[in-house]
């Protein structure tokens, strides 16, 4: 048995103990792409896989934890196989498409007015885009809806 100076055996004997008696890391789960996903393209179930890391992130990232996080998103980057998903890489679907007439509304108490606007901007639900009045052609702003119309008004 090889015989170590008393101060080398006590850090030896300090670092056995410390493995020892680390907790065990918490294995945190992210999601990878399994194969290229390129930019516009809609992500599906099929084209992803969990994965437990073995340490986190670096840079304290935000980054896809779960499939829900990415599925049926929008890549906004080019998303490469095995890489951990960044979550400002992925955009929500639009809902309305730059140049394609949507019903625009506008409501106070009993008043209601509908009117065909065509979008400036692409938007997706909660995001406010730019408008033109189709008769008009005045510009204006509003909100996008879940249901792919636009709200203008008291938002």
């Amino acid at each position: 048995m090889k015989r170590h100076s008393p101060l080398i055996a006590f850090f030896l004997v300090l670092g056995a103990l410390a493995a020892v008696t680390a907790p065990a890391a918490a294995e945190e789960q992210a999601v990878v792409a399994t194969r290229v996903i390129y930019p516009g393209e809609t992500i599906t179930p099929d084209a992803l896989n969990e994965i437990l890391l073995r340490r986190p992130p670096r840079d304290g990232s935000a980054i896809a934890r779960m499939m829900e996080d990415v599925d049926g998103k929008v890549a906004r980057r080019t998303l490469l196989p095995g890489r951990l998903i960044p979550t400002n890489y992925v955009r929500d679907p639009y809902l309305v498409e730059t140049g394609t007439p949507v019903t625009v509304t506008f409501a106070e108490g009993a008043l209601t007015i509908s009117i065909r606007a065509v979008p400036l901007q692409s938007g997706s639900a909660g995001d406010m885009i730019r408008l033109r009045n189709a008769d008009s052609g005045r510009t204006f702003m509003g909100m996008v809806l879940a249901d792919g119309s636009v709200k203008v008004g008291s938002i």
